[in-house]
């Protein structure tokens, strides 16, 4: 008997008719001849209507009781999806973060998971039950309730999987699997049946939101199998799996597009030994995430120095500019809001020449500029103007024929 760990998320939960229809699902799953733990997100929108709830009680809500706040979404889950397929003839039982033994961090609203005890979900099992598990959330040792960041139920998903030695983790979505680009911007991207873990973390990390980065760095990490697929349809999706040596005859397996992106550039600072780390240290101090990194040396000693960072963090990345500009002597400090960034992603460009030369003439045919790049072993980004983007993305694509037909 196969034990599957199954994540459901809050679209394929939204309704009583959705949770209806995944309580059979559940139980199809179950008739096949397999165990069963499913892991439940809040219904549809209702974490980001908590979040704007406890913003119009007070603009700054402590991190502690909003993790309390938000807990209430899987709970409400959970225990719905239970008393569904108890409903349909089968016993189930609901369980939450303490009751799953899902041990976290102190650091509320992305802990992250230290230790899992799952002796009571063992001993539910034992008992012929179907485990719905609350996924997002965790406790610290102090038993305050942790959420693991956006996506978390993901990696709860992954790490109960990897504990219960499941053999396999599936992640049902509203979506069939996992595309050569979104396919509401490319209209012939197609599924993929395979990725590894690293196309995908890659993937992951340029906005590719099908699953949470850190539920495949884990994944990696204990090689959990993880298959994407739809709650709403019949696919067979895509396997997240460790790389074979078949992968590396595909150059590319997907693009991606970020926006949000901003571009600071500050000119004419001194070329000599520390002023990069002194300028680096400084955003760090802000806790502003930087992306890419561009120096390049000017006349009389000078330089200019150009990186990225998510616009949203442009306010604080450009305070900490226009102070350094005074103590370093710099020239001038310069602000882009409207970056976009193309990236393309595949194990198999570790081995392939002219990916690069490729992509920068899809681009130009397209007469589209490159403000940056960035390389990788498996990656190549470009940022271009935002206005740009969605073009860049559909001329990539297009060039290495990752589309339909």
């Amino acid at each position: 008997m196969a034990l599957i760990v199954q994540k459901y998320g809050g679209s394929s939960v939204a309704t009583p008719e959705r949770i209806k229809a995944v309580a059979k699902m559940i139980l199809d799953t179950e008739k096949a001849g397999n165990q069963v733990v499913a892991v439940v997100s809040a219904r549809g929108d209702t974490t980001d209507e908590l979040i704007a709830l406890a913003k119009q009680i007070t603009d700054k809500p402590p991190v502690r009781e909003m993790d309390m706040l938000l807990s209430t979404g899987e709970q409400e889950s959970v225990a719905l999806l239970a008393m569904a397929i108890i409903g349909l003839g089968r016993e189930a039982v609901s369980l939450t973060a303490s009751q799953l033994g899902i041990v976290t961090d102190e650091a509320h609203t992305k802990a992250r998971i230290k230790e899992i005890h799952p002796e009571r979900i063992r001993d539910e099992l034992r008992k012929g039950k179907i485990v719905i598990a609350a996924g997002f959330l965790g406790v610290d040792k102090d038993l305050n309730i942790t959420t693991l960041g956006r996506g978390g139920s993901n990696l709860t998903a992954v790490a109960l999987a990897h504990v219960l030695k499941a053999d396999v983790c599936e992640m049902l979505t509203d979506v069939d699997g996992i595309y050569t680009a979104d396919p509401r911007i490319v209209p012939d991207a197609r599924r993929i049946d395979e990725i590894s873990y690293d196309e995908m973390l890659e993937l992951a990390s340029l906005g590719a939101t099908v699953l949470q980065s850190r539920s495949v760095e884990f994944a990696k990490k204990y090689g959990v199998k993880i298959k994407v697929r739809s709650s709403f349809k019949e696919s067979k999706g895509t396997i997240v799996m460790e790389e074979t040596s078949s992968m590396e005859d595909i150059v590319v397996r997907g693009a991606a597009l970020t926006k949000q992106e901003a571009k600071l550039t500050i000119l004419g600072v001194p070329d000599k030994p520390g002023i990069a780390a002194r300028i680096f240290e400084r955003i760090a101090e802000k806790n502003v995430n930087v992306d890419m990194i561009v120096q390049n040396i000017g006349h009389g000693g000078k330089a200019e120095i150009s990186f990225t960072v998510l616009r949203s963090e442009l306010p604080d990345a450009l305070e900490v500019l226009n102070k350094l500009k005074t103590e370093l002597g710099a020239e001038a400090v310069e602000a882009d809001p409207t970056m976009a960034k193309v990236s393309i992603v595949g194990v198999g460009m570790r081995n392939h020449t002219g990916v690069g030369a490729k992509m920068f003439r899809a681009l130009a045919n397209e007469g589209i500029n490159i403000e940056m790049i960035s390389t990788s072993e498996i990656k190549l980004s470009c940022v271009v103007a935002d206005a740009d983007g969605e073009r860049a993305l559909r001329a990539v694509h297009k060039a290495f024929n990752l589309g339909n037909g």
